[in-house]
């Protein structure tokens, strides 16, 4: 009886093993996919990231920008592999990952995000 208590009083003083969340951050290694970034000036509207995606989880939408009104990629994160293969045949690399992980949502219908909402 007394060995147990022993042993959870040790541990009290032991550093942690798990990260304060969101306070501390976990460093990514170099080849982790998160989610998605899309810069809208350079995305040509060409569709070959949603012609490539395995899960059809990117689809062309009409979007408003600066050079007018333009199909762009939306994403259905509850979908997403995260694959990469969308950032690797993006021609102008407008579509890329990053290494933020942060995506959760209340609702489900939020997982969508509208090519607006990918900056």
């Amino acid at each position: 009886m007394l060995r147990p208590m022993i042993k959870t009083i040790k541990a009290l003083g032991e550093n942690r093993f798990t990260t304060t969340f969101p306070e501390e951050k976990e460093r990514q290694p170099d080849n982790y996919r998160g989610l998605h970034r899309l810069d809208i000036e350079t995305c040509i509207s060409c569709g070959a990231c949603e012609r490539i995606c395995p899960n059809k989880t990117i689809t062309m939408v009409d979007a408003n920008t600066s050079k007018g009104r333009r199909k762009l990629p939306q994403i259905d994160l509850e979908r997403c592999l995260f694959c990469g293969l969308c950032e690797e045949v993006c021609p102008t690399h407008a579509l890329t990952l990053t290494k933020n992980y942060e995506y959760t949502e209340l609702d489900r219908r939020r997982f969508t995000r509208r090519p607006e909402e990918l900056r």
